[in-house]
């Protein structure tokens, strides 16, 4: 009988009295209400009589076996489980091991698994079945397309022995399709990843032709020389990679390094001689070049022993999968999900039966707000001058960043999520709140060689001075002691705020990692003097400041994008809103950076009048202490932040590097905006 249908013996009814002679005197299992004690029966009608039961009831304690099996199953612990042999046959030696072995890939995680119904037998009251749904989630184990829910119906037998109920281990437990020696055997495809898309839907990632170039132990006799000669050729660790020749096993694969096809081509008149070398051709994502906004979009590449662990199935070790940077934050989405066909192989007849598939998930594209010609540019500025230094480029109407270049490409993204003093580029910041508390950019403010304040002496670059001038001169010439003695006229909080209207240490929405900047509340006359010429506890990006220009040219605030689909949410309104009026004011004075102030080396770029500000931050312990250099500005309708990790000063280091950027976009058709 089934727990799902009425039992037609346990259903009550009138007894018809005594039974006819030669009937045996028993009654159906549940026909009859039993006493305590198990002896004593009463019935109505028109008799009563006694009946001694000897048994209890054959299903007693069959569902709750039943329920055991699957809840043991479902918690991956059959070795739990005290099964029984099937008639003619043996428990396997380790219940679990055997099980694995029928499972494959589908072993790890377990599935979930239910009781439906349970049936005893009707010709042997010490046998049943319990029918059990199981149900393999190969979303969430095995990286398959959402929904993706192998399930199906199988039985467990089950035997009485000394008045417990016990499954019989048979492997057509685990699949019906399993009862020949079949064994379960799940097979992958993995879908194409999509691209990386610019601002214009043009691919900045794509699938690349490549090269892996390997060396395979048993063809050569000599694993250092060969790894001498790929080392010379390549400029990889020959070492390192001798050793590694050296402990692989004959035949295998050792990696040594992935070519584009291009570049595997100009060289493979060199690599093909070498002894021991081998070669395998794919596909792989890149972008146009190896230093490609790198450390943004990040890198692609055979998936880490912590990277399969935490994907949910969707990797197997050899698989491609996002590493760094924006391809490993957007990389489900990039990689989409792969599909699975579960088929039973082997057993009688070696042959295969399909018992589930799904196709893969294609993956969707990432579309983000870099100008590809703006990016290769700003790569190809920061390389000329190999200078540890990041180069951002931000679209004025916008915000979009067109560009965020780091040199070297691989050391980091100081473009977008350093952490820095601004320096003197800060000033705009400055000049803002200043303004807002009734500066007069035309009154005198004198530029002293120092300025003290409580005991704590600030200087100027080089200790420069220059007399009583006016504010705007004290601006284009960088005067960090005029700024100091302003400071008095700012309250503690006055400093965020200006920032924030600007974009800096506003709340932000990219998509990406992305540091919006640190301006801390003023704790002290010193601190407020200290920060309102960008050092202190001011911290900030070269992104932050590319906003902050780009705010100024627009007369408003802007706020950088990233990444536009799949678009961030909205970032939450600024608590302080920038006057148009002030902006202007501060742009006037930004240009007279350019025309009469430190940053005269962008005074004769092509492309048309620029607008800037030089800043060098002091950082470190060193005495004297170690300088960053900073310029910031905008041309037309693109803004930018040049940040070089150790130079001099802005005007000497970073403004030539920015005027060499304007220079080469000029070159290279100009910046005119984007869609």
């Amino acid at each position: 009988m089934t727990d799902d249908a009425p039992d037609p013996e346990s259903t009550p009814r009138e007894p018809a009295g005594p039974p006819a002679e030669g009937e045996p005197r028993h009654l159906g299992r549940r026909a009859v209400v039993v006493a305590a004690s198990g002896v004593l029966v009463a019935g109505a009608g028109v008799g009563t009589w006694w009946f001694v039961s000897g048994r209890d009831d054959p299903a007693d304690g069959l569902r709750a076996a039943a329920d055991g099996l699957a809840a043991d199953w479902s918690a991956g612990r059959l070795d739990r489980v005290r099964f029984q042999a099937a008639p003619g046959g043996q428990l396997p030696a380790d219940v679990a091991t055997e099980y694995a072995r029928l499972a494959g890939n589908l072993a790890q995680p377990a599935p979930a698994v239910s009781v439906t119904a349970t049936t005893l037998d009707a010709q042997d009251p010490r046998s049943a079945t319990a029918t059990l749904e199981v149900v393999f989630d190969l979303t969430t184990s095995h990286g398959a397309p959402a929904g993706s829910r192998f399930a199906y119906a199988t039985t467990a037998r089950f035997a009485r022995s000394e008045d417990t109920w016990r499954p019989v281990w048979e492997p057509a437990l685990v699949h019906p399709a399993l009862a020949g020696g079949s064994t379960f055997q799940v097979d992958r495809t993995v879908p194409a990843r999509a691209d990386v898309l610019g601002r214009d839907g043009s691919a900045v990632v794509t699938s690349t032709p490549v090269v892996r170039v390997g060396v395979q132990p048993s063809r050569t006799s000599d694993p250092v020389a060969t790894a001498n000669a790929l080392g010379a050729v390549l400029g990889v660790d020959a070492a390192g990679l001798a050793t590694r020749v050296q402990k692989a096993s004959p035949d295998a694969f050792v990696d040594v390094i992935t070519l584009r096809r291009s570049d595997y081509d100009a060289q493979r008149a060199v690599l093909q001689p070498i002894p021991g070398a081998v070669f395998a051709e794919s596909t792989q994502p890149l972008a146009p070049t190896r230093g490609f906004a790198r450390a943004l979009l990040g890198s692609v590449g055979q998936a880490t022993a912590e990277v399969v662990e935490a994907s949910g199935g969707r990797y197997e070790a050899g698989d491609l999968a996002g590493l760094s940077g924006l391809q490993r934050t957007y990389d489900e989405r990039l990689a989409g999900r792969v599909g699975i066909t579960v088929q039973a192989t082997g057993g009688a007849g070696a042959s295969s039966a399909e018992l589930f598939r799904v196709a893969p998930a294609p993956g969707q594209a990432v579309t983000t707000t870099l100008d590809a010609a703006v990016q290769l540019v700003a790569d190809d500025a920061l390389a000329a001058r190999a200078a540890e230094a990041a180069l951002v480029a931000v679209d004025v109407a916008t915000g979009a960043v067109v560009a965020a270049a780091n040199f070297p490409a691989d050391g980091g993204d100081r473009a977008l999520t350093g952490r820095f003093p601004p320096g003197s580029t800060f000033k705009v910041v400055t000049t803002l709140a200043l303004l807002r508390n009734g500066l007069d950019v035309a009154e005198d403010v004198p530029c002293t060689p120092t300025y003290t304040v409580d005991g704590r002496s600030f200087s100027n670059f080089e200790d420069e001075a220059f007399g009583n001038v006016p504010f705007r001169t004290d601006f284009a010439r960088s005067c960090n002691t005029a700024f100091a003695s302003l400071s008095p006229r700012l309250g503690d909080d006055d400093l965020p705020a200006a920032a924030e209207a600007l974009g800096v240490g506003a709340p932000w929405a990219t998509g990406v990692e992305a540091f919006a900047g640190d301006v801390p509340p003023a704790q002290s006359a010193v601190d407020l003097a200290a920060a309102s010429f960008g050092q202190g506890r001011t911290l900030a990006s070269p992104l932050a400041m590319a906003v902050a220009a780009a705010s100024v040219a627009a007369g408003e605030l802007r706020r950088p994008q990233v990444v536009l689909d799949p678009a961030p949410a909205e970032p939450s309104a600024p608590a302080s809103v920038a006057e148009p009026a002030l902006l202007g004011t501060v742009g006037g004075l930004m240009r007279d950076v350019v025309t009469s102030g430190t940053a005269t080396a962008l005074a004769g770029v092509p492309g048309g009048e620029v607008h800037a500000k030089t800043g060098t931050a002091e950082h470190g312990t060193a005495v004297p202490p170690a300088t960053h250099a900073w310029t910031i500005g905008y041309q037309g309708g693109l803004a930018f932040a040049v940040f070089v990790d150790d130079g001099v000063s802005g005007g000497s280091v970073a403004a030539p590097l920015a005027a060499d950027f304007l220079t080469r976009l000029a070159a290279a058709g100009g910046y005119t905006g984007g869609s």
